[in-house]
């Protein structure tokens, strides 16, 4: 069983070494297309090494900008600690109470509801 399996798989690949062959001794025609086949595989490299170039600055740059940051730079230290929230926090508070005492109603002694006084009503006619 495996030797007929084994049989099957090199007439296959005995096969396939034959026709390429064949196809690498073939007329002129395939020389032009291995030629233009080959200008469009240095071009999928170029496109490709390009974006690779590309991709590797931007790495780099972020890593470079990243180590610059240093740990004692307020900003960081800043954002690392808790105290922005209670800073924000009793600053929310001095904004609310401060606009409290500036809070005023004034009122419209015509617009307010009064019982004693009837609306009057029109009639229809």
């Amino acid at each position: 069983l495996v030797r007929s399996n084994d049989t099957a798989l090199n007439s296959l690949l005995s096969k396939l070494l034959q026709d390429y062959l064949e196809h690498t001794n073939s007329s002129a025609p395939f020389q032009v297309r291995s030629a233009s086949s080959n200008l469009e595989i240095i071009y999928v490299l170029l496109m490709v090494g390009l974006f690779g170039f590309f991709t590797v600055g931007v790495m780099l740059t972020n890593i470079r900008a990243r180590r610059l940051e240093d740990s004692h730079d307020p900003y960081n230290t800043y954002i690392a600690t808790d105290v922005w929230h209670k800073k924000d926090r009793e600053y929310f508070q001095a904004k609310l109470i401060e606009n409290y005492k500036l809070c005023c109603v004034f009122e419209n002694q015509l617009a307010v509801e009064q019982p004693s006084m009837q609306i009057p009503e029109v009639k229809s006619s």
